[in-house]
């Protein structure tokens, strides 16, 4: 029996994340089949797939040749928080670019996913569903094929995603709020509630409810509250952190194709989860406490406009 205990890294992550990225070559028959038989278990009982885990918790695999082979030698270079056979979700880390960009060395996550997916599989061409800054780290989604980009972008078109955010902004914020502030012409709204309030400046959880490009950055700068280590937006900077303190935490979406209700969590990547220990000076157990408690967008009750 193989036993692993789950770290920070793995705080909030689903079961199916944790095989994938522990098991990087296997076939997803396999780890379905894993699954199934109850061979993965949490705490000692059998798993679910879109079970989370949290961090102290117990995983055990049955071990056998098989397994043995498809194990990781090493932390894998990206982060699937969840992956079919139409999409797969990572984990991108902030500071790096979705696309390719002016300079032809730098890395960037499409090229890197194209890579990693044609090693495995022999053959990839993903298309990003959704937007994600290069400052901004969290969830993002690639379709795996021409027909999965167009039937996810008309659905994120026509009933978007249900989007929560983590960021750390400058100042005192009150417990929560709705900034409804038009950007270019257009109506946008986003809401947040405050976690943590420190000397260093507030931690709030954010849920955008329109999609306008770089909706949230624009909104707590104009509340003359920017986003820490966003300087285009007026943001202070951060030394020896890439990229500002904004993180797409949650990802709640109806699969398309498979009519599946998905909630994809993205845990935080070690560099963001070092500084938001620093800047709120908490214990990593209150932090995750507080991250478990935040509430879906739809029962947080209506504040005042912000």
């Amino acid at each position: 029996m193989l036993t692993y205990q789950i770290e920070a890294k793995d705080h909030f992550r689903r079961v199916d994340s944790f095989m994938r990225n522990l098991l990087p070559t296997a076939q997803f028959s396999y780890l379905k089949k894993l699954l199934s038989a109850g061979h993965l278990t949490v705490n000692g009982a059998p798993a679910e797939a879109a079970q989370l885990l949290k961090r102290a918790d117990t995983v055990c695999l049955k071990e056998s040749s098989k397994t043995a082979a498809f194990l990781a030698r090493a932390t894998p270079e990206l982060d699937i928080l969840f992956e079919d056979s139409w999409i797969v979700c990572f984990n991108k880390a902030p500071g790096l670019a979705v696309h390719r960009t002016e300079d032809p060395e730098e890395a960037n996550l499409v090229d890197l996913g194209d890579s990693f997916l044609q090693r495995r599989d022999g053959v990839s061409r993903l298309r990003p569903v959704n937007r994600l800054d290069k400052g901004t780290s969290g969830a993002i989604i690639m379709a795996k094929s021409a027909v999965a980009a167009g039937m996810f972008g008309k659905m994120v078109q026509n009933e978007g995603l249900g989007k929560l955010y983590l960021a750390m902004v400058e100042g005192k914020l009150p417990k929560e709020g709705l900034i409804d502030l038009p950007l270019d012409g257009k109506e946008s709204q986003t809401r947040y509630l405050r976690l943590f309030q420190g000397s260093a400046g507030s931690l709030v959880a954010v849920y955008p409810l329109t999609g306008r490009m770089h909706q949230i950055r624009q909104h707590f700068r104009m509340l003359d509250h920017p986003i820490l280590g966003d300087k285009r937006y007026g943001g202070r900077v951060l030394p020896g952190f890439t990229g500002h303190v904004l993180h797409s935490f949650t990802t709640r979406l109806v699969h398309p194709a498979t009519e599946e209700a998905l909630e994809i969590p993205a845990p935080l990547p070690a560099p963001l989860l070092r500084l938001l220990l620093r800047l709120t000076a908490l214990k990593e157990e209150t932090l995750f406490h507080s991250l478990n408690e935040i509430p879906p967008s739809e029962v947080l009750p209506i504040p005042a406009l912000a």
